[in-house]
């Protein structure tokens, strides 16, 4: 995965894996609203929400927000 900011990282994750807003929103306990907002650079996610992302997504913190 190149360098992209965090709202990249997480679509294109997410689009790799096969799973759509509704259920990756499930999976971590938040809307399919806020995955969408992250999505778009709207919003930026609780360090909770960042640390079940890549558990999903079975990636570091660096990776997933773009510093790595």
């Amino acid at each position: 995965m190149k360098n992209n900011s965090f709202s990249e990282n997480l679509k294109d994750l997410r689009l790799e894996k096969g799973i759509g807003q509704v259920e990756l929103a499930n999976m971590i306990g938040v809307s399919k609203g806020i995955i969408s907002l992250w999505e778009n650079g709207k919003r930026e996610p609780t360090l909770s929400s960042l640390i079940a992302l890549a558990k999903v997504f079975d990636v570091s913190l660096d990776v997933l927000v773009g510093m790595d």
